[in-house]
């Protein structure tokens, strides 16, 4: 896959070069994101990986610059990244539309698997928004660790605890514990007339729906 890096941490922009370089991609990074269309010209890359925070110091906005060459470069995956959530980035990405987006948590750019499953699928044209990212945090479901969120999102997919962990390499007596973890913090009750993880389920997806614009329920669900 023909990758072009955008990222102002040095450290993180050679690490990431180097792991993804190692697994066989052409991967060209570079500082901000003045450069994204020329490099776009010359590279055709399959994906624009960029850090929000990886804009010129003026008159730079990451968003914008990306969204650019994917207009220009139609069919080029934006996977784009950043070190808190903001929602603002996941709305704008939901409003350009169209297949091959991505917003990620910095922190999960370096869970290789992760990383390389995301990039994958955005560059086969589906779409990979992780809650977290997203802001679910300032809807209430902030008390739920990242893995407790990735395992929440699988859920409100449908999938049963044995996908899950195929889903996440751990095994099912993890997830259950997650599960369970989950049902504590969103405080989901038990009553023997009650289904947990349907009630855990709608009250996730409650939350999406109070992120703000743009943030449909059906939307907001992490790659599969």
């Amino acid at each position: 896959m023909r990758l072009v890096l955008a990222e102002s941490s040095p450290v993180l922009r050679t690490g990431l070069a180097h792991v993804l370089g190692d697994l066989g991609h052409q991967v060209t990074a570079v500082r901000d994101t003045g450069a994204l269309a020329a490099l776009a010209d010359t590279h055709r890359p399959d994906v624009l990986l960029v850090g929000t925070a990886a804009a010129p110091v003026r008159d730079g906005d990451a968003v914008r610059d990306a969204l650019a060459v994917r207009r220009s470069r139609p069919g080029t995956g934006v996977l784009l990244y950043s070190r808190t959530p903001e929602p603002e980035v996941t709305d704008a990405l939901l409003e350009a539309g169209g297949p091959g987006l991505g917003h990620q948590l910095e922190a999960h750019m370096t869970e290789v698997d992760r990383l390389v499953a995301v990039l994958t699928w955005i560059g086969a044209g589906r779409t990979a928004f992780d809650p977290a990212a997203a802001g679910t945090a300032a809807a209430g479901l902030g008390v739920l660790s990242h893995r407790e969120s990735e395992v929440v999102a699988l859920m409100a997919q449908g999938r049963t605890n044995t996908a899950i962990a195929v889903r996440l390499c751990i095994s099912e007596g993890t997830v259950e514990k997650r599960i369970a973890a989950v049902f504590a913090k969103l405080e989901v009750p038990g009553g023997s007339g009650d289904n947990r993880r349907v009630l855990a389920v709608l009250r996730y997806l409650d939350a999406l729906d109070r992120t703000g614009p743009g943030a449909g329920r059906r939307e907001l669900v992490a790659a599969a």
